[in-house]
């Protein structure tokens, strides 16, 4: 069971907040954030770090956390920004969003591994924090749905990449997409090899 976050409940505080990210390798697309709070004693054995789910049972969980969440923030930050700013702080800036995105107050914040200097509560940054705590691990499986779901809406305009079946990462069909019809402006990571290189090497 993933309950580290139980050694931070306090008298102050009373509301945690788990802050997750999905998207940092794909090729294109936006890095999605989530920040969920759950019921202090909301207890679901199938929440886990989401890289360890299948498609389906994200979508099942997704709906439970959903349903169960005290309350729920998510952002997008897109590929101009990655490019101008880099993954890294895209991912932080997607997370500082998702949180002020919420309708409800924190007390504190628990992340997958990334430190928010700038966020005004008590933050802790877990390695390995989606296997670790259920609230880390319900964001990190909004934050891929969210991902998932828009990238098959982007795959309806652009079906030639395939966008439905690999979100955005390089796949061989992905790449040889690329070599033909050359990146999509606005959405490819013009600040990702193989783009920035102009060398599609197929794998």
């Amino acid at each position: 069971m993933l309950d580290f976050e139980k050694k931070f409940y306090s008298e102050k505080v009373k509301f945690i907040a788990g802050c997750d990210e999905a998207g940092r390798g794909p090729l294109c697309g936006p890095v999605v954030a989530a920040a969920v709070i759950l019921p202090k004693d909301y207890i679901n054995e199938e929440i886990n770090d989401s890289k360890k789910l299948t498609e389906k049972k994200r979508e099942k969980i997704f709906l439970e956390i959903i349903k169960n969440a005290i309350s729920i923030g998510v952002s997008f930050i897109d590929a101009k920004t990655i490019d101008e700013i880099n993954i890294y702080e895209a991912s932080r800036l997607a997370m500082l969003n998702a949180l002020k995105n919420m309708k409800h107050n924190y007390d504190f914040v628990v992340t997958d591994c990334m430190p928010l200097p700038t966020e005004t509560k008590p933050v802790e940054a877990l390695v390995k924090g989606d296997a670790k705590c259920a609230c880390i691990a319900a964001a990190s499986i909004v934050a891929k749905v969210c991902r998932d779901r828009y990238m098959k809406e982007i795959s309806k305009k652009y079906p030639e990449f395939e966008f439905d079946k690999n979100k955005g990462y390089g796949t061989k069909k992905h790449l040889e997409a690329l070599e033909k019809y050359g990146p999509i402006e606005g959405f490819h990571r013009f600040s990702y090899d193989p783009i920035k290189c102009k060398q599609l090497k197929l794998f």
